[in-house]
C-alpha cells in the first residue's frame, strides 16, 4: 500500500490532481484486537469516497466460528455490490516468461469474474447436516448473469476500441449443473446484444487446459464467482505471479482495487515483496475514476502509471525477486516513481 500511495503521489502533479486518502482499519488482525473484521465506520468511510483502494490482509490461521478465515474484502463486495470482479492479465517485456511458447509474450486477457453469488452466495449460509456432511448452495440469477455479461461485453467493446479482439468467452459446466446451463443461456441471449462483439463458450475444465496450452487467444472471459475465483489465479501464474496480477471489484456506484494476491506473513517486514499489482491496482482505480467523475486526466495518470511500470521492467532496471531477480520492494518502488516523474515518459 505504501508503494501504491507513493506512486499516486508522484503522478498527481503530472495529471494536474491531487488526492486525499485516509487509513482505515479492517482484516483478521484487527479482528483478533478487537473481536471484529470490518468496522462500521470503515465501511461507511468506503461509501463516502470517491474510490476505495484495498490492501492485502488476512492471516491464515484466524478463523471465524464457522471454520472459515476472515475475510472483510467479501463482506465490502456485498455490502456495496460490487458484482464485478476485474483481473486484467499482461506478459511484460523484460521478465521472463514461465510459458516457453513465443506467443506467451504477447498474453493480454482480463478475467471478469461474478462477484456476488454463484457458489459464494453460500458463505454464510452453509448448512451442517450434524457431523455427516456439509451443504453449500450455488445461485445463479437473472439479473446477476445478466449484468455481468452486459460488463464483459461492453469492456470487450472498449479492448476492441484499443485494438484488442473484442471477443468474450463464457466459461462454466453446463454441461452438468442446471444452474451452469441457466447461466449459458443468459450468455448467449446477452451476447444478441452485441453483434460487432465475437461470444463464445467453453467449459471451465476445458478453459483451464487451454489457459496453458494457448493463453494469448483469449480477450475476455467471463464466468461463476467460484470458477472465477480459481482461474484468475491461473491466468496470473501465465505471466510470473500473484505479484503481476492487479484487480478492481466494480459495481454500479462504487468501485474498489486491490492486489488479487492475499498476504504473505512468511516475509512480512522483510522489504522483498513485489508491489507490482498493488501499483497497477491503483493505476486501474484512476483509469476507473477517469469514466465515473468523467475526468481525462485521471486517465492521463493511469497511462503514466502503466508506462512506468512496463518501462522499469523492459530496460531491466529491476527484476522482482520470482523472477530470479533481487530487487526489492523499494526498488521497484522507485524504478516506477522515477518514471512517472520523468517528463519524456511517452504514456502508453
Amino acid at each position: 500500500m505504501a508503494s501504491a500511495l507513493a506512486v499516486l503521489e508522484a503522478v498527481a502533479p503530472r495529471i494536474g490532481r491531487r488526492f486525499e486518502t485516509a487509513a482505515h482499519p479492517a482484516g483478521a488482525q484487527h479482528y483478533l484486537d478487537t473481536g471484529v473484521a470490518l468496522p462500521e465506520s470503515t465501511l461507511q468511510s468506503c461509501r463516502d469516497a470517491h474510490a476505495i483502494l484495498f490492501g492485502a490482509m488476512g492471516l491464515p490461521h484466524v478463523l471465524g466460528a464457522d471454520g472459515t478465515e476472515i475475510i472483510p474484502q467479501l463482506d465490502i463486495r456485498f455490502a456495496l455490490d460490487l458484482y464485478a470482479g476485474v483481473r486484467p492479465i499482461r506478459s511484460f517485456v523484460g521478465l521472463p516468461s514461465p510459458l516457453s511458447h513465443p506467443e506467451a509474450t504477447t498474453i493480454d486477457l482480463v478475467l471478469v469474474r461474478e462477484n456476488t453469488e454463484g457458489l459464494f452466495y453460500a458463505r454464510g449460509r452453509g448448512v451442517m447436516e450434524g457431523d455427516s456432511a456439509a451443504l453449500d448452495t450455488m445461485k445463479i440469477t437473472r439479473h446477476g448473469t445478466e449484468r455481468i455479461c452486459d460488463f464483459a461485453f461492453k469492456l470487450a467493446e472498449r479492448r476492441r476500441a484499443q485494438g484488442r479482439p473484442g471477443h468474450v468467452t463464457s466459461v462454466d459446466k453446463a454441461n452438468v449443473f442446471q444452474s451452469m446451463a441457466f447461466w449459458r443461456k443468459i450468455f448467449e441471449e446477452q451476447s444478441r446484444r452485441y453483434l460487432t462483439i465475437g461470444a463464445d463458450s467453453a467449459y471451465v475444465d476445458a478453459m483451464a487446459l487451454n489457459l496453458i496450452l494457448k493463453p494469448w487467444r483469449y480477450d475476455v472471459l467471463v464466468t461463476e464467482n467460484m470458477f472465477g475465483d480459481i482461474l484468475s489465479d491461473l491466468v496470473a501464474a501465465l505471466v510470473g505471479g500473484m505479484g503481476m496480477a492487479p484487480s478492481g471489484d466494480i459495481g454500479d456506484q462504487y468501485g474498489l482495487f486491490q492486489p488479487a494476491h492475499g498476504t504473505a506473513p512468511d516475509i512480512a517486514g522483510q522489504g522483498i515483496a513485489n508491489p507490482t499489482a498493488m501499483i497497477l491496482s491503483a493505476s486501474m482505480m484512476l483509469d476507473w475514476m477517469a469514466g465515473k467523475y468523467d475526468d481525462e486526466a485521471l486517465a492521463d495518470g493511469a497511462r503514466i502509471i502503466d508506462a512506468a511500470v512496463q518501462d522499469a521492467f523492459a530496460s531491466q532496471a529491476v527484476r522482482p525477486r520470482e523472477f530470479g531477480g533481487s530487487s526489492g520492494t523499494t526498488d521497484i518502488t522507485q524504478a516506477v516513481i522515477d518514471r512517472v516523474s520523468a517528463k519524456n515518459l511517452v504514456s502508453a
